[in-house]
């Protein structure tokens, strides 16, 4: 815990990275450090590449691509952390292996238009209060786009009532104002009057039902409000996170004639090389490149 801390301290003064990220690097860490040294003493100095081989194998059999990817991000931080430090004199970091994830090859998967809409109509009693702060988070994720994380470090200042705006805090600490539509901001509107719990001095948006009474610890909360609102609209979607809501908004867009560009322009893409996975999804526009097969169709 001493180690998970100052690795913590130093990612926040040294690396300025945000606390999305700081928070999916720690369990990578604690792990690594309970199966190379248990509940016993740590000692740096006995550490060597079999160990982070060993270590990157055993958990890469059991996660899936993306989230081998951040645990072999997470590793090479943390070694890069102990040599800053002193605590080890190899660049253990260098072994590290790279994981293999090709660029722009899987297809989003994303929730037809109805069944959007069929959570956000049948899966929050809006007389409760859980339900009225749940309806908003899914019109955050169906209407703008939100990444999970972005719905928890949503603060009460955040939102321009006057403006009808939305500062949204992205990757890399990025804030961009976006445009708040109106059955968004009445949904907002009915959960801080008639919803959220009155804490003086906390200042997020959305708050835990359950003691403690804090605001969302990390994308995750909002990841199980998704997961609870399809269960509940009896929809079997291949993903349960929130990010196929983002990717419904892009795939509704283009089915509507939106450009790459503006859909990028709305998701907060920083290059269009992010945004331009959503060409596979247009099948009218890509029939038209396809060659006919030869001897005819079948």
């Amino acid at each position: 815990q001493r180690w998970l801390r100052e690795y913590d301290g130093y990612l926040q003064k040294e690396r300025a990275l945000s606390p999305a990220t700081r928070i999916n690097y720690a369990p990578f860490v604690g792990r690594f450090l309970v199966s190379r040294f248990g509940q016993g003493r740590v000692g740096f100095s006995k550490l060597r590449a079999p160990d982070v081989l060993k270590f990157v194998r055993r958990q890469a059999s059991q996660l899936k691509t993306k989230r081998v990817l951040l645990m072999a991000s997470a590793l090479r931080s943390f070694l890069r952390f102990l040599r800053f430090r002193g605590e080890i004199k190899l660049d253990l970091a260098a072994c590290v292996p790279a994981v293999a994830s090709w660029s722009l090859s899987t297809i989003p998967r994303s929730l037809p238009p109805t069944q959007v809409e069929q959570v956000l109509a049948q899966t929050c009693k809006r007389s409760t209060a859980v339900g009225r702060r749940d309806y908003a988070i899914l019109l955050l994720l169906a209407r703008l786009g939100l990444r999970g994380g972005e719905v928890c470090n949503l603060t009460l200042e955040d939102i321009d009532w006057e403006k009808s705006r939305i500062a949204v805090r992205g990757k890399g600490e990025r804030v961009v104002q976006l445009p708040m539509p109106a059955d968004v901001g009445q949904a907002i509107a009915a959960y801080l009057k008639e919803g959220r719990p009155r804490l003086p001095g906390n200042r997020r948006l959305f708050i835990r039902s359950r003691a403690p009474l804090t605001g969302f610890k990390g994308q995750g909360s909002v990841g199980n409000v998704v997961k609870h609102a399809l269960l509940r609209a009896k929809i079997d979607s291949p993903r349960k996170g929130a990010h196929q809501f983002r990717h419904s908004l892009a795939s509704t867009m283009l089915q509507n004639g939106s450009s790459l560009s503006e859909i990028g322009e709305l998701l907060r893409h920083r290059s269009p090389d992010t945004t331009a996975i959503y060409a596979k999804i247009d099948l009218l526009s890509l029939r038209s490149l396809a060659l006919p097969w030869p001897g005819g169709a079948k």
